[in-house]
């Protein structure tokens, strides 16, 4: 726990039989209440690994993807109770000694969501970031802040942290079952006006650590500037997307008025009044 919070981790795995031991190693038992591992179909000793290390992991049968992956992993968290949830790769490519500042960023109240960036204060390259994907995620942030209007240094982070409030009040379920699930759920915490805060991330690109090759890149890319056009249509009335939608009795009423602040409704011009 930190100050009185229960602290769940999800590690949504593929194919992390060789790095898992070395993610779970460096998670503080002292803070974590509770550690959930799902397994998306792996081919290799991920889920034996995993009973070995002492945790009970939850196997699909089939694979459903990286969003499908994390709503099972966020299903299964809120129902064991956990007050701050951080999902962690276990591929070792993000940093596990963070969760407890980024659970604590939540614990103390001072945000609802915390991403782990790879980009705020230091050089992603030269710490093995390839180019391409270097020069894509500014793009796409570039893109995502203007449109989202917000001011984060990026939004394609596999390490977040979310507090069982907000995390319960989005639908993720509607989410895409692969990667741009990532930036849905970003997006729907910013419509119910979640406070956002970021920590800088050192990351790690090894050859066992999990990547998506140029294609599935690609179409990432292009679902993360859909996302943005849905935002602004559905902000502005002009069109209805199931995954923006949310029940106005799910959201905590703090939320709601930052809601309201930062999305205002449409003004309405009274016709007797509009230029001719």
């Amino acid at each position: 726990m930190i100050n009185g919070r229960r602290v769940g981790v999800v590690l949504p795995a593929y194919n992390a039989a060789t790095t898992l031991a070395r993610t779970l190693a460096e998670l503080d038992r002292d803070v974590i209440d509770e550690i959930v591992l799902v397994d998306d179909a792996s081919t290799d000793q991920t889920v034996p690994v995993a009973r070995e290390l002492g945790l009970e992991p939850i196997s699909h049968e089939l694979n459903v993807g990286y969003g499908g992956n994390q709503k099972t992993c966020y299903r299964r968290v809120l129902e064991l109770g956990a007050d701050i949830i951080v999902m962690v790769h276990p591929d070792y490519q993000y940093s596990p000694l963070l969760v407890p500042a980024m659970a604590s960023m939540i614990a103390y109240g001072e945000y609802d969501l915390v991403l782990g960036s790879r980009i705020l204060a230091q050089n992603s390259v030269a710490r093995g970031m390839p180019r391409y994907k270097y020069v894509a995620n500014r793009f796409l942030t570039l893109v995502e802040n203007i449109f989202l209007q917000q001011k984060l240094s990026e939004y394609h982070t596999g390490l977040r942290a979310f507090s069982s409030t907000l995390l319960a009040a989005l639908p993720f379920e509607r989410n895409s079952d692969d990667f741009v699930f990532d930036n849905q759920i970003i997006a729907q915490a910013i419509s119910v006006g979640a406070r956002i805060g970021e920590v800088s991330c050192p990351t790690r690109y090894e050859t066992d650590s999990s990547s998506i090759n140029l294609g599935r890149s690609i179409q990432y890319g292009l679902g993360v500037l859909r996302t943005c056009g849905q935002y602004q249509l559905h902000k502005h009335g002009l069109r209805r997307y199931a995954f923006l939608d949310v029940e106005p009795g799910a959201v905590p009423a703090r939320l709601r008025s930052a809601a309201a602040t930062a999305n205002p409704a449409p003004e309405v011009r009274d016709s007797a009044h509009a230029d001719g």
